[in-house]
C-alpha cells in the first residue's frame, strides 16, 4: 500500500486548499447572516451559489463521482484527502462542489443503475448542480437500522406504480430545488427472499399523494446546508412503470451498493471535522489565560491535543487503506474495513469535538464557533447510514466465522 498523493491529487489538493482559504472559510458567517433574510429557511443563500459557479470554473465539481463518463474520475484513494479538506467545513464545502449527500448516494445509483431516460432526465440536471434530490429509506414505526423491515409499498397496477408509506429523516427534502426522490419499498411484501422483497423507484416531489409533513431536527439544528430532514408522507403516489430503479426485487442490492460509497464519504470528512478541532483547540490554548498561566501550558490540554493527533492519524491510515482496498478488491472485499471506519471513525470525532468545546468552554456550545454544530453532525453518523451496533453485529460474526 503506497498512500502518496499522485501527481492530480496533488493538484486538486492544492486548489482545493487555496479555494478553501480564499472563499469557503470566509462564507460560512455571510451565509449565515444571509439565511437570516430569507423567505425560507431552506433556501440558498446567495453566496452559496456564488462559490458553487466559482468551484465549477476552477474545477473542483462532482470529485466524489469515479466514472469518468459523469464525474472527475478519481479513485476512492485519490479522493480521500479531498473530501477531508471539505470535512473542515461540511455545512459549505461538499454543497459548492457538488459532493454533498445525499445528491451523492443517488447520483452513483443512477449512474449505475438508471437506465438511459432516467440519467438523462434526473442524473444530468444533478451532476450540473440545477437541482436537489433525497433518499428516502429510514421508517419511523419500525427498527430502520434492519432494511428488511421497511413497510413502505411499491405495488405495481397497469403501467404504473403505486408508493404507500411513511418515511422520516429524508434528507434534503424541504430544499426548494429537490426535485426527485430515490424510495425504497416492497414490491413483494411475502416474498421468500426477505432480501428480494425491496424495490427502489424514482418519485418526483411533486406527484400527487407526496406530502412533506414536517421538518426534522437534529440536535436542535434545522440543517439548513443539505436542505433539512423530512417527514414525507407517500398516500397512494402513482409514477409511470418505468420509474423503477432496476428490476424488481433488486432494491436491497441497490441500497448496500449506494451505502458502502457513502460510508467512507462521511469518515473522510469525519477527519477534516477532527483537524478543524484540534486547529482551534491550539489557537485557543495559547490565547486564553486561567490561572495564571496560557491553557496551552495546562498539561490536560497537553494530553487532549496529543491525544486527538494520535487518533486522527491512526483514523487516516485506517480510512486510506479502506479507500485503497475498495479500489483494488472491491466494495465487497473492503467489507471489514468499511465496517471498522464506520465503527471508528464517528466515535473517535465526537471524542474530539467534545474535548474541543470542553477548551472553549461556552463559547464551545455557542453559535460563535463551529464546534456545537460539528459535534451534532459527527454524532448523528453513529447512527446514520447503519448505527454502530448494526456493524458491530456484522464485523464479529464475520471474524467468528472463521472459528466456527
Amino acid at each position: 500500500m503506497d498512500f502518496a498523493f499522485d501527481a492530480r491529487t496533488e493538484e486538486l489538493r492544492g486548489k482545493l486548499l487555496a479555494f478553501m482559504d480564499e472563499y469557503v472559510y470566509p462564507a460560512e458567517a455571510v451565509a449565515e447572516e444571509q439565511r437570516a433574510q430569507l423567505a425560507s429557511p431552506w433556501e440558498t443563500p446567495a453566496v452559496v451559489e456564488e462559490l458553487k459557479a466559482e468551484a465549477r470554473r476552477q474545477g473542483l465539481w462532482n470529485l466524489f463521482l469515479p466514472d469518468s463518463e459523469y464525474g472527475a474520475g478519481l479513485t476512492n484513494l485519490q479522493y480521500a484527502p479531498l473530501a477531508e479538506i471539505m470535512g473542515r467545513s461540511p455545512h459549505i464545502a461538499p454543497t459548492v462542489t457538488n459532493c454533498a449527500a445525499p445528491d451523492t448516494g443517488n447520483m452513483e445509483v443512477l449512474t449505475q443503475f438508471g437506465d438511459e431516460q432516467q440519467r438523462k432526465q434526473w442524473l444530468e440536471p444533478l451532476l450540473a448542480g440545477e437541482i436537489r434530490s433525497a433518499f428516502a429509506m429510514t421508517e419511523p414505526d419500525v427498527a430502520s437500522s434492519d432494511a428488511t423491515n421497511i413497510t413502505t409499498h411499491i405495488e405495481r397496477d397497469g403501467d404504473e406504480y403505486v408508493v404507500t408509506g411513511r418515511k422520516w429523516y429524508i434528507s434534503g427534502a424541504l430544499h426548494p430545488d429537490c426535485k426527485i426522490f430515490i424510495v425504497m419499498g416492497k414490491t413483494d411484501p411475502e416474498g421468500s427472499d426477505i432480501r428480494r422483497q425491496q424495490s427502489m423507484i424514482l418519485v418526483p416531489r411533486d406527484t400527487p399523494g407526496v406530502t412533506i409533513e414536517r421538518a426534522m431536527q437534529v440536535f436542535g439544528y434545522e440543517d439548513h446546508s443539505h436542505g433539512g430532514h423530512a417527514e414525507v408522507i407517500f398516500d397512494h403516489a402513482r409514477v409511470p412503470a418505468s420509474n423503477l430503479i432496476g428490476e424488481e426485487g433488486g432494491g436491497f442490492a441497490i441500497a448496500q451498493a449506494r451505502l458502502g460509497p457513502g460510508r467512507i464519504h462521511h469518515c473522510m470528512r469525519l477527519i477534516g471535522m477532527a483537524e478543524r478541532a484540534i486547529e482551534l483547540m491550539c489557537r485557543r490554548a495559547v490565547s486564553r489565560t486561567a490561572f495564571g498561566k496560557a491553557l496551552a501550558q495546562q498539561g490536560v490540554v497537553h494530553n487532549w491535543i496529543a491525544d486527538a493527533r494520535v487518533t486522527v492519524e491512526q483514523l487516516r491510515l485506517l480510512v486510506l487503506k479502506t479507500a485503497w482496498l475498495m479500489d483494488t478488491v472491491g466494495n465487497k472485499g473492503a467489507h471489514t474495513e468499511i465496517q471498522s471506519i464506520k465503527i471508528a471513525t464517528p466515535r473517535a470525532v465526537v471524542d474530539i469535538l467534545d474535548r474541543a468545546i470542553q477548551l472553549h468552554g461556552a463559547g464551545g456550545v455557542s453559535q460563535d464557533f463551529p464546534l456545537a454544530e460539528l459535534y451534532a453532525a459527527a454524532r448523528t453518523l453513529m447512527i446514520a447510514d447503519g448505527p454502530d451496533e448494526v456493524h458491530q453485529r456484522s464485523l464479529a460474526r464475520r471474524e467468528l466465522k472463521r472459528y466456527v
